[in-house]
């Protein structure tokens, strides 16, 4: 994280302020901007290292910015010129030099309103074309704008852009951490500086925490993964490089070493062959209700190595959403800021309620085939809320499906964005929506107490000393046994399913409901024994009859009350 590398937060600073002065304030403009910025560095990054390990180990390799782009809006004439000379000639005249579209190349542009004229002429509209006309990315881009309005601005922005990436490569090579992640560091250290950001549920989930949620549901190579209110694409991310990570440790990778959190993560996938390669390309989906959030997130994707993401604009709870048991995982952290219009809720969802975070669990429920698996960060009032609606979906989720675990998580998780205490959900769906259900699927629920997660739970979010109980979670869930996990005064235990549903507890799912507290029987001295050692550490054994040798003061006086009490 950005807090615990001063020079980088430094940078981050500097651009957001730079971005401020120069007239850009709305955050989530200045966020587009910079991505766009970002996206243009790393596309020509990884053109070239594509390009240097082809070379390394003899083979072809076809470089995005080779051969010469024709503009859109030039194409018919090239396409409908008499012959093929004519074509050429008017392909040269109209078309452009994709090595002059290279970062790399333009940086060096001067004076300052020639690069800021290429790069919102020439290098973005290229961007937003580069995979084609008929692309998701090309259709989620056409409305897209590179709107920063001053060539200065641009000019210290792509220099404080290269110094990021500079001191990320250092941070790299020194601390093992991976320049992959630079964006999302953009991103949280952007946020941050936004009082107001959780407020449309416009924050990352911290990346240490998408990671211990990919490590309980270990997402294999072939399942169909989903996240129904994507964001950034964080969820899709970390499925992704957990899957990536997993097929490299299978072939054998011996370099791949822990990282801060103690999670083994990379984002390297060409060693995978390409069928492994278009099957990760082809089961990953997103969706998100902010045209901004699903351009991020489509870029977040690319430049970690997914050439195609299918990511797109759609409210997934809206009555023009009607897809169900689509999906083996489902990886997220709805929104949950308040209501939403009743009249556009799909029919399909049954609990009578407008509060997103109980619609988006319900609906996630949905989404899963029978077997498949979701991982949820819920507000832990969906633990114990008492409306109906609460109920009936914990009633869901215990009965309709298999409801493996519940691990609550401190309140500063969040911070700097919101202070509000979450839970992470894990259930596997067993019967459908319209299926009888006989007996609860549920036998028995695994709780933990996340108390802390290696971090700081102020608005700092300092890295502490170890990975606070995040490699225990993991390794206590996957080694969770019912016979053993019974002792209630831990930090985990099974409660079985009866007992939630009974009337008593009303399929609460809170924590403290069903932990022993333990109570220690102290046993102090008596008073005389304490003042006997205070008065002797003062000044030595007295001759109690030998007082008028000791000076008033406090001695007397706890030599006198000494006395009273024997």
């Amino acid at each position: 994280m950005l807090q615990n590398n001063p020079e980088l937060k430094s940078k981050i600073d500097q651009l957001w302020n730079k971005f401020w002065a120069g007239g850009i304030s709305n955050p989530l403009t200045a966020i587009e901007q910079i991505t766009y910025l970002l996206f243009m560095k790393r596309l020509d990054e990884i053109d070239q290292n594509k390009q240097a390990d082809a070379e390394w180990m003899g083979e072809s390799y076809t470089s995005r910015f080779e051969g010469i782009w024709i503009p859109p809006e030039h194409r018919k004439t090239v396409d409908e010129a008499g012959d093929i000379e004519e074509r050429i000639k008017l392909k040269h005249q109209l078309g452009i030099d994709k090595n002059e579209l290279r970062w790399s190349v333009f940086k060096f542009y001067s004076p300052s309103d020639r690069m800021l004229e290429h790069v919102q002429t020439k290098v973005f509209p290229f961007l937003k074309d580069m995979n084609g006309t008929e692309s998701n990315f090309t259709h989620h881009m056409k409305n897209a704008v590179f709107i920063i309005p001053k060539p200065s601005l641009l000019v210290e922005a792509v220099k404080t852009i290269d110094e990021i990436f500079d001191i990320m490569e250092k941070d790299s090579d020194e601390k093992g951490h991976r320049i992959q992640d630079i964006q999302g560091d953009v991103y949280e250290m952007l946020l941050s500086e936004i009082a107001s950001a959780g407020k449309n549920g416009q924050f990352r989930t911290p990346r240490h925490i998408i990671k211990l949620m990919a490590e309980l549901v270990k997402p294999q190579l072939g399942h169909r993964i989903a996240d129904p209110a994507c964001g950034t694409s964080g969820f899709l991310l970390g499925a992704y490089q957990y899957i990536v990570t997993d097929l490299a440790k299978n072939a054998g990778a011996k370099e791949l070493q822990p990282d801060e959190d103690g999670f083994v993560r990379t984002s390297v996938a060409a060693g995978l062959t390409q069928k492994a390669q278009e099957i990760l390309q082809n089961t990953l989906f997103g969706y998100d209700i902010d045209s901004t959030m699903v351009r991020l997130g489509l870029m977040n994707l690319m430049m970690h190595g997914i050439d195609e993401p299918r990511i797109d604009y759609k409210d997934t709870l809206s009555k023009s959403y009607n897809e169900e048991a689509e999906y083996d995982i489902v990886m997220a952290n709805p929104p949950f800021t308040g209501s939403i219009d009743k009249g556009d809720i799909n029919e399909n969802l049954t609990l009578s309620t407008t509060k997103t975070e109980l619609l988006f669990v319900e609906n996630i429920y949905r989404l899963l085939k029978k077997g498949g698996t979701a991982c949820v960060i819920v507000p832990q009032g969906v633990l114990f809320g008492s409306g109906k609606a609460f109920r009936s979906l914990r009633q869901i989720l215990g009965d309709s499906c298999d409801l493996k675990a519940v691990v609550t998580m401190p309140s500063g998780v969040f911070k700097p964005y919101a202070g509000v205490s979450t839970a992470i959900l894990l259930f596997t769906k067993v019967y459908g929506p319209t299926d009888n259900v006989i007996n609860p699927a549920t036998e028995q629920v695994w709780f933990y107490e996340m108390q802390a997660d290696g971090y700081s739970l102020d608005d700092k979010r300092s890295k502490l000393e170890g990975y606070g109980d995040l490699q225990e979670i993991v390794a206590q869930y996957h080694a969770r046994n019912p016979e053993t996990d019974t002792d209630r005064t831990q930090k985990f235990f099974f409660v079985p399913w009866a007992e939630i549903a009974s009337d008593d507890n009303n399929y609460d799912l809170s924590f403290t409901r069903y932990k022993e507290d333990v109570f220690e029987e102290v046993v102090y001295d008596k008073p005389a024994d304490i003042l006997k050692r205070l008065i002797d550490a003062e000044v030595g054994d007295i001759d109690e009859t030998d007082f008028a040798n000791v000076q008033r003061g406090i001695i007397r006086e706890l030599l006198d009350l000494r006395g009273m009490i024997g």
